[in-house]
């Protein structure tokens, strides 16, 4: 029995409403839900100091180093000293910097890698000294192939389709497009790159003529655009993997007079906000930088200190998400940010 007829049920017996309260029905019916009654835990700090590890896919990104100002400020709330171990946008750099993470000590550690499956046998060695791996963003190995605590990260399928739906209304579901993708390897570009195929397979009238990757690098993504642009005398939109590398694409456009193509990013950095409050971009979502990365330092410190195990006192999934950027929710958007809450 599902909650709806828990409660659906509990309307029908008038006798329960006479004994007991309000608040205290809603209590019992989460609980047979096999929900925790409670709202919510304090959020406690640890009361010694702990020792993380961090690493994200590279600092080079406006999002990861965002992400390593959240860890930072996060732990400084939570008595948690962060380490950084920049991933430099190279799976072959930051596999040789997560092996230097790998002989050390450490209470718990957080990464996101630049790309599945390059980390596998430092991560398997942390894990087997008793560190708790928090996976942000991006799997680290397919699922239930290693043993990290949690993963923490956005739907990127959802990100994907939303932007691209509203650039096919933006272009009345016609002409020729462009998507330009992060690294191939990397769990939350194929997330994207899904939900843009899913949202352009129902518009027959749209032509993709360009689907290379930038790897997150925005001197990539300018060459790439450069050609694209020289190429193509006609593109109605554009979507990217992230906003870099929209902003990015967008100088090129820019400076070859071609600024009436329709473009779309993820993660909803501030240049990017700015971009679509100005009308630059037309949209973007917000992958939660300072979410993944926040919370990344209270599951590390939930671990420690509370004892949570994955399957039990954590799952192996926790959804970050983000909204979908407008001119109306863009100041609110900045704040947040600023705050590190989103």
């Amino acid at each position: 029995m599902n909650l709806d007829e828990l409660i659906k049920e509990a309307a029908t017996r008038r006798d329960v409403f006479k004994k007991v309260g309000t608040t205290a029905l809603a209590g019992a019916l989460l609980a047979s839900a096999g929900f925790d009654p409670a709202i919510a835990q304090e959020l406690k700090k640890s009361s010694k100091p702990l020792k993380a590890a961090f690493s994200n896919a590279g600092l080079q990104a406006t999002w990861c180093a965002q992400g390593k100002q959240a860890a930072e400020a996060w732990g400084a709330l939570m008595n948690v000293e962060v380490t950084w171990f920049d991933g430099e946008l190279s799976a072959t750099k930051q596999r040789a910097s997560i092996d230097n993470m790998a002989t050390q000590s450490w209470d718990f550690a957080a990464i996101q890698p630049f790309g599945i499956g390059t980390l596998v046998d430092p991560v398997n060695k942390m894990i087997s000294a008793g560190i708790p791996v928090i996976a942000m963003d991006t799997l680290i190995a397919p699922p239930g192939t290693i043993a990290i605590h949690t993963q923490i990260a956005p739907d990127n399928v959802f990100m994907g389709s939303v932007v691209t739906q509203a650039i096919m209304n933006a272009i009345g579901g016609k002409g020729n497009v462009v998507m330009t993708q992060g690294a191939l390897g990397h769990s939350g570009a194929q997330g994207r790159a899904k939900g843009f195929q899913q949202v352009v397979a129902n518009y027959p009238d749209v032509k993709v003529i360009n689907e290379e990757p930038a790897d997150w690098d925005v001197t990539k993504v300018a060459r790439i655009w450069d050609s694209v642009l020289t190429q193509n005398p006609d593109i109605a939109g554009a979507f990217f993997h992230n906003d870099d590398m929209a902003l990015a694409a967008h100088n090129v456009m820019k400076a070859k007079n071609r600024t009436g193509i329709v473009i779309g990013g993820v993660d909803a950095m501030p240049p990017a906000v700015n971009a679509v409050l100005d009308g630059v971009m037309l949209a973007t979502v917000r992958n939660p930088s300072c979410r993944i990365h926040g919370w990344s330092i209270a599951a590390g410190v939930a671990a420690v200190v509370g004892g949570e195990k994955t399957g039990t006192g954590i799952p192996a999934y926790i959804l970050a998400d983000g909204p979908v950027v407008t001119q109306e929710t863009a100041p609110g958007m900045l704040w947040l940010q600023k705050n590190f809450l989103i």
